[in-house]
């Protein structure tokens, strides 16, 4: 113990100890230039203090030892006095680390114990380290050098810059005050001045007012003047045309705010166009009289289209010129004349009004349609809808062979894109929903005189669709039948009928007999009577509701073909319940082959483009149902 061990601390001063004498050196050497003569004596008396430390760790008895030891002494007081600014490098580095006089103490010491450690043979790496040290030191006070000598000249110039902004703000601001007071003083000036050219303004304005209102007024009673002379020499065409820019001139004024000027122009419009159209229609009538207009029977239009062109030319001629005319009164006929429109609850589609002569060539029929179907004539029977149905059928038959020879090129050649066979359908249809809307209401609570309406109302627009190429984008009687009150109520006079017919279906002795029993060929699946009775059924049905103009209520109607699907099993299960005691018995088997039949029929209709149609409206309805519930489910749908 007296010599101590080589590899740990001497018995006179602990290995700890050692680090923090060896930190203090380094911690008084690495201070900035200022504090550099404090911090040398505490370094210095740091190693003082290893000096004593090393005379004391030998004993005395040992001579050569004690030589040594004044050795090291004397080798390590000149290494850390004589090398204190070399020392003072790893201050430096570590300086980066932390700057504050209660870090820096710890940082070096953090950096001993890394570099050197508690073996004192770890002593010999001073000398590289205190040379890489010397190096970094050398580098940053030439990086100090260069930024000291480079920034006060940045300073310097910014110095001018901000000298030179100075003084041009300075004679900114010595311009502002007389510049200031001559832009008041000139404005003051100036005041009396624009208040007089803004009042002269204001005149000039109301000047250009009252001058473009005296043109507009002029302009108009210069048209007036010109259709009067027009129509003093007969000129009825040219006073037409005239009639049509004066029309323009009242559509372009519509968003003007001169009441008296728009009543103006509207009165002289309304004026003329009476005139005009009175004039135009006496003549147009005198035409169509003499081809015998409108055709009641089918022989005498197939008479007249046949003999007309060739016996009566000149005639023909008149008609063309004549229906040109009335076209150019369509545009004030359109202004003046409000359409007349069913009530908003049965939602016909928006279309335009007829078109001027072909409403001319319907007021014959119109006036027959009255007499005979409206008011207490024998032929007004609630009871008969099928005779103002088939009325309407043969008159659009008895005029679609000359509306389709002799009105369309008319419309043709005048650039008219209008169809007229079906321009004169859609008039006469207006005059059967207007009497549909007036008599449902009076059948709603007989439920076979309703339903027998209803029937016959499909009928016609089965024919007028199929035969004379009726659109389904016009308004037709499906819109009547789809209003609410009279929609719900044929939604269970179909529902009440379809269950009558299965319950007479059911009870028949025939039911489950197949029809075709004796015909092997064609009766391969052996399907019963009800089943053959209730597809049929069905099969109606969707005949019936398939025009529907609505995917809502189409919906609607397949709901009921699913209920009675459903009713049409619960009833199969009832009377096979009865059987299961002999399932080898010919109604058992019936039931099967019912069933077998029903569910091939159904996914045959599975892939039918109505149902699929109606399949895609299902979705696109729940999901509408869905956003505005703010609910984000799923739908299954049967596609039936």
């Amino acid at each position: 113990m007296a010599r101590g061990s080589r590899g740990g601390a001497p018995s006179g001063l602990p290995g700890g100890e050692l680090l923090i004498l060896l930190g203090a050196v380094l911690a008084g050497l690495c201070q900035p230039g200022w504090r550099r003569v404090e911090s040398r004596t505490r370094a210095e008396a740091a190693c003082f203090q290893l000096a004593r430390w090393a005379g004391s760790r030998q004993p005395r008895a040992a001579p050569k030892a004690a030589t040594e030891s004044s050795a090291q002494r004397r080798k390590l007081l000149s290494l850390s006095v004589g090398d204190m600014n070399i020392a003072a490098l790893v201050g430096s580095d570590l300086l980066t680390q932390g700057g504050d006089d209660g870090e820096l103490p710890l940082n070096v010491s953090a950096f001993i114990e890394k570099e050197v450690g508690s073996d004192l043979k770890s002593l010999k790496k001073l000398g590289k380290l205190i040379e890489k040290m010397t190096e970094n030191k050398i580098k940053l006070e030439e990086q100090v050098l260069t930024i000291s000598s480079e920034i006060p000249k940045r300073i310097q110039s910014a110095l001018k810059d901000a000298e030179e902004s100075k003084q041009v703000v300075n004679q900114f601001l010595e311009q502002e005050a007389p510049l200031l007071s001559s832009i008041t003083s000139h404005l003051l000036t100036a005041q009396p001045w624009m208040d007089d050219l803004g009042a002269m303004i204001n005149q000039i304005e109301e000047i250009e007012q009252h001058l473009t209102y005296l043109k507009w007024v002029s302009q108009i009673e210069e048209l007036s003047d010109n259709i009067q002379q027009y129509l003093m020499t007969n000129n009825v065409p040219e006073a037409a045309s005239i009639l049509v820019t004066m029309t323009e001139l009242d559509i372009k004024l519509q968003e003007s705010s001169c009441t008296h000027l728009l009543s103006f122009v509207r009165a002289t419009v309304k004026f003329w166009h009476k005139i005009l159209k009175d004039k135009l229609t006496s003549d147009f009538e005198e035409v169509l009289a003499q081809l015998h207009w409108p055709f009641i029977t089918h022989t005498q239009s197939q008479t007249v289209g046949i003999n007309w062109p060739a016996s009566a030319p000149e005639i023909y001629g008149a008609l063309e010129t004549l229906f040109c005319q009335l076209l150019k009164l369509q545009a004030s006929d359109e202004l003046l004349t409000e359409q007349k429109q069913l009530p908003e609850k049965y939602s016909l589609p928006e279309c335009p009004s007829v078109i001027l002569p072909i409403q001319i060539m319907l007021t014959p029929l119109q006036k027959r349609f009255k007499y005979h179907f409206r008011g207490s004539r024998q032929t007004n029977v609630i009871s008969k809808p099928e005779w103002y149905l088939a009325q309407v059928l043969m008159w659009i038959g008895n005029h679609a062979h000359f509306l389709d020879e002799k009105i369309q090129p008319i419309l043709d050649k005048a650039s008219c894109a209008v169809n007229a066979r079906l321009e004169f359908s859609r008039g006469l249809v207006m005059l059967i929903l207007e009497k549909l809307a007036s008599d449902i209401p009076c059948l709603l609570y007989d439920d076979n005189l309703f339903c027998h309406l209803v029937d016959e109302v499909l009928l016609f627009e089965r024919e007028l669709h199929s035969v004379h190429g009726y659109p389904s984008t016009f308004a037709s009687c499906m819109h009547i039948l789809s209003e609410e009150t009279c929609f719900q109520r044929w939604l269970t006079v179909e529902r009440k009928f379809a269950l009558q017919k299965m319950d007479s279906m059911l009870s028949s002795e025939a039911v489950w007999v197949s029809q075709y029993k004796d015909i092997t060929d064609v009766d391969e699946m052996k399907v019963p009577d009800c089943a053959e009775v209730f597809m049929t059924l069905l099969l109606v049905i969707t005949d019936r509701y398939k025009n529907l103009p609505t995917a809502p209520r189409k919906l609607q109607f397949l709901e009921l073909q699913k209920d009675l699907v459903d009713d049409f099993r619960i009833r199969l299960t009832q009377v096979m319940k009865e059987e299961t005691r002999a399932p080898l018995d010919f109604r058992y088997c019936a039931i099967l082959n019912a069933v077998n039949y029903i569910s091939t029929v159904l996914a045959d209709w599975a892939d039918n483009v109505f149902f699929l149609q109606l399949q895609q409206a299902a979705l696109e309805v729940f999901a509408e149902n869905s956003a505005l519930n703010g609910c984000p489910c799923r739908l299954s749908v049967n596609r039936q």
